[in-house]
């Protein structure tokens, strides 16, 4: 047992199972996880507090609770192919390739990126790749995809993101409107996205995904 393993069944038992998520593979998965690796060298203490935890530029390592919630919503699949878009320090990552059969991670923030790649790598993550690019572009020449997780705020989701999800495929953001937010979840067909309410919850708007203003005099 590691140090943090009970820090980890502690979050588990006091965040995730209250919050009605039940199913083996992300209890298993967050039991599994030393969290405090994939959060700042600085926030290490605070890696299992029920918050999210500060990355820096308004950046955010989601609270465990929203995080579990968000996957139970998804219904994710042994078989799946999964993309996350802004995914940090790689604390997700890392959850979602013990659930999926693959995972890619697009992070804009070259820090980010690099951080998260070589703390996945020092952990044997073998089945996710990380990837350094636009937020909003997705990762289409790695697609489609059957999942497509967005780890943070958004008030709007690109159309060439969505576009990168397999006919059926699931995706989840938090819509934010000021500063009420809700985690919805879409579901691809021939006509389009539908999306329906999930949970409540917030986080900071990713880079890209604010809608824009009117200009008003």
């Amino acid at each position: 047992m590691t140090a943090s393993q009970p820090l980890r069944t502690m979050m588990v038992d006091t965040q995730v199972r209250p919050s009605d998520v039940t199913k083996f593979p992300i209890i298993a998965a967050m039991l599994d996880v030393p969290r405090e690796d994939y959060v700042p060298a600085a926030a290490r203490s605070v890696a299992y507090m029920d918050a999210p935890v500060a990355m820096g530029d308004g950046r955010e390592v989601p609270e465990a609770r929203t995080l579990a919630k968000m996957l139970d919503a998804l219904e994710i699949s042994r078989d799946d192919s999964v993309l996350i878009v802004g995914g940090g320090l790689g604390y997700s990552t890392a959850i979602l390739a013990r659930m999926a059969a693959s995972v890619v991670m697009v992070e804009e923030d070259g820090a980010l990126a690099s951080e998260a790649e070589s703390t996945l790598a020092q952990h044997d993550v073998l089945n996710a790749v990380v990837l350094e690019g636009a937020l909003t572009e997705g990762a289409a020449k790695a697609g489609p995809f059957d999942v497509i997780v967005i780890e943070g705020g958004v008030e709007l989701v690109p159309e060439a993101l969505s576009a990168q999800l397999r006919d059926g495929g699931r995706i989840a953001a938090v819509f934010q409107t000021g500063a009420l937010g809700e985690v919805r979840v879409g579901q691809a067909a021939a006509s389009g996205l539908s999306w329906r309410f999930a949970f409540n919850a917030t986080a900071p708007v990713l880079p890209g995904f604010a809608a824009e203003r009117a200009f008003t005099l």
